[in-house]
């Protein structure tokens, strides 16, 4: 059985983060309303974003990695701009 991280775009344009293990039905649950929280108000969404991983565990503590990043660096990880990404990980005088 194989885990998802999931990263989705909202239509107010904020983004939300989260695990499954059934991405698709996921997402259609998020956009029917079944999926209390964030997306609830914010429908539709769109999946920008998804990785998959071997275990629920290696995908819940992917989640809370990116649940903690900054909306730039989200984007940078949903366009794959690796430079980007990285040179947003360091810290700011690390920066040049």
């Amino acid at each position: 059985m194989a885990f998802y991280v999931y990263i989705l775009k909202c239509s107010d344009g904020s983004y939300y983060t989260g695990h499954t293990d059934n991405l698709e039905a996921r997402l259609e649950g998020h956009n029917r309303g079944e999926v209390s929280g964030h997306t609830f108000s914010r429908r539709p969404v769109s999946l920008v974003f998804s990785d998959q991983f071997f275990t629920r565990e290696e995908a819940f503590q992917r989640e809370r990695q990116i649940k903690g990043w900054s909306r730039a660096k989200k984007e940078a990880l949903i366009e794959g701009s690796w430079k980007t990404l990285v040179q947003l990980s360091r810290g700011r005088k690390d920066r040049t």
